[in-house]
């Protein structure tokens, strides 16, 4: 790990500087595509302008005999396609993989003016940062970029999830982690064939009911609560991201039709302080829009709770309601949130009023 003195220099001469601090832009869905299809590609121009981050997918998904027509099609989308304020991103194949120097040679030298962020797949700890950190700051010298690129990581090993801190702190390229349910159940060993989501059988038993004599009936009908099976990883997630200023996302949903249930996945992961979630279909644009951007009504509540508490200190009553500092800090982050994604949605806006 370097010193603090030599955290924010650039680890190749001639690579750009690194950035202090990491810009929040919205960022309510990463959503995939795979470069290798051309069908798919061709609608990149129209999906563009609808999401706020586009992922062209060279990971997981993508045969090995169609992982050189899935880098070649993305680096042609970067070369041709306006992106406007829609970020691009690229998932490169893992570190250990045979594709992975030639992915990040070939993007970084070819549209590295383009790209915003690398996501990395199956990071285990600092070293795999700490290796692609020295790797692309070469490259970025080579090709002349001025403005360095950063790294998101996915958390989808055991390891990964106990060193989580770590890679936050890695490097000053680092933007974010996704959680990545699916390779870290098998990981975990856990014993669901889910890709994200809840499972019917990780819940709560109510008590049984007890009759007029006392008497207690263990096979009764009595009230289950499913549980988040996520929780706990995510909570994780989001302390070790906001304590290193970067950001936190949920994974993927893999159950496309079942969109109810994405929405309440999303929005566990809202709750717990992610800023958005990835989205493998265009159905789940529509969800994490829904999601990731506060209610109105939130919106308006929060807007006024911080306008009775004046100053923003001390205690007051608002509707049988106690405020205080604390809480007009949780409204600030609602009503900031807001205007963020307002500036580039316009309907948006017009629902919050600003």
């Amino acid at each position: 790990m370097r010193p603090p003195k030599d955290f924010f220099k650039p680890l190749a001469v001639g690579a750009p500087a690194p950035v202090h601090e990491i810009p929040v832009k919205p960022s309510r869905m990463i959503h995939f595509f795979p470069p290798s299809n051309t069908k798919m590609v061709s609608k990149v121009p129209d999906i563009a302008p609808t999401v706020d981050i586009l992922l062209g997918n060279l990971e997981d998904g993508v045969p090995s005999d169609q992982k050189e027509a899935a880098r070649a099609g993305l680096v042609e989308v970067g070369k041709t396609v306006d992106m406007g304020d829609t970020q691009l991103w690229t998932r490169i194949n893992s570190l250990d993989s045979p594709w992975a120097l030639d992915d990040l040679t070939t993007l970084v030298s070819e549209i590295g003016a383009k790209l915003d962020v690398i996501m990395i797949p199956k990071v285990e700890g600092p070293e795999d940062i700490h290796y692609a950190d020295r790797l692309v700051a070469q490259l970025e010298a080579k090709a002349g970029l001025t403005r360095p690129l950063l790294f998101h990581a996915i958390l989808e090993t055991a390891r990964g999830v106990s060193n989580v801190e770590d890679i936050c702190g890695a490097s000053p390229r680092m933007q974010g982690i996704s959680l990545g349910p699916a390779d870290l159940a098998a990981n975990r060993g856990m014993k669901t064939t889910r890709v994200g989501g809840g499972h019917p059988d990780y819940v709560v038993q109510g008590d049984p009911p007890v009759a007029d004599d006392g008497s207690v009936d263990i096979h009764a009908e009595r009230t289950r609560y499913q549980q988040d099976l996520w929780h706990y990883t995510i909570a994780r997630m989001v302390d070790a991201c906001v304590t290193h200023g970067i950001l936190p996302f949920y994974g993927p949903f893999g159950d496309i039709a079942d969109t109810v249930a994405c929405e309440a996945q999303f929005r566990n992961a809202y709750l717990l302080g992610c800023v958005g979630a990835w989205s493998l279909h265009p159905k789940q644009i529509t969800v994490a829009k829904k999601v990731f951007s506060p209610r109105p009504e939130d919106v308006a509540q929060a807007q006024r709770v911080i306008d009775a508490m004046g100053d923003g200190t001390g205690a007051i009553m608002l509707d049988g309601k106690m405020e205080d500092d604390a809480s007009v800090k949780q409204c600030h982050v609602v009503v900031e949130l807001a205007k963020s994604l307002s500036a580039r949605d316009p309907e948006l806006a017009a629902s919050y009023g600003f």
